[in-house]
């Protein structure tokens, strides 16, 4: 089997505050073939545990433009460029992402979470490369001053049964199709 190998550097094609697309030509047996990939900074998501329930978020999307049921999460760096430099200065990523996703808990719903636990690390493709780390808490306490949402943000959080949540995956009301797989894992784990 031919091995696909690195024929020179990486070159950015685009690049914005967000994310960038790159190419790179590769060794693919005799031939040299570009290879392009969208890079975008990881994010988190947080499976939020209490009595055998699930929190969920209501949130308006703007781009569904329409509300969605999600679970509580964002980005784990506000730009690309911090995310490069983060990676330059070899930083540990996944203690990056917990403390992301500790603030997004607390923003997003107003609850502490003091122990994430890793449940996995979602992969977008072979020539995506944007990481959802998936977190799990039990019993979080209240933030005394509640959500703390950003400009912009309608977010309504709300607990749901194990089987509610399974419906919500089965019916379609999670839009996010990386969360739907990661929340049915969990289920199926803990049924």
């Amino acid at each position: 089997m031919d091995k696909i190998t690195p024929a020179g550097d990486e070159t950015i094609v685009y690049q914005g505050r967000i994310f960038e697309i790159t190419k790179r030509p590769m060794y693919v047996g005799q031939k040299t073939l570009e290879f392009e990939t969208v890079r975008r900074a990881p994010g988190t998501r947080i499976i939020i545990v209490k009595d055998n329930s699930i929190l969920i978020t209501k949130e308006y999307r703007t781009e569904l433009d329409d509300y969605d049921y999600r679970l509580p999460g964002g980005k784990v760096f506000d730009t690309l460029e911090d995310y490069k430099n983060a990676i330059k200065n070899d930083s540990d990523l996944l203690e990056c992402a917990i403390h992301a996703a500790k603030k997004e808990c607390i923003e997003e719903t107003g609850l502490i979470a003091d122990q994430l636990d890793l449940f996995k690390i979602s992969k977008a493709g072979a020539t995506v490369e944007w990481d959802l780390y998936y977190f799990i808490t039990y019993n979080p306490v209240e933030n005394e001053n509640g959500q703390m949402l950003e400009a912009g943000e309608i977010i309504k959080p709300d607990w749901y049964s194990f089987e509610e949540v399974r419906q919500l995956c089965l019916d379609g009301k999670i839009k996010e199709d990386r969360t739907l797989g990661v929340l049915l894992t969990f289920l199926e784990k803990n049924k």
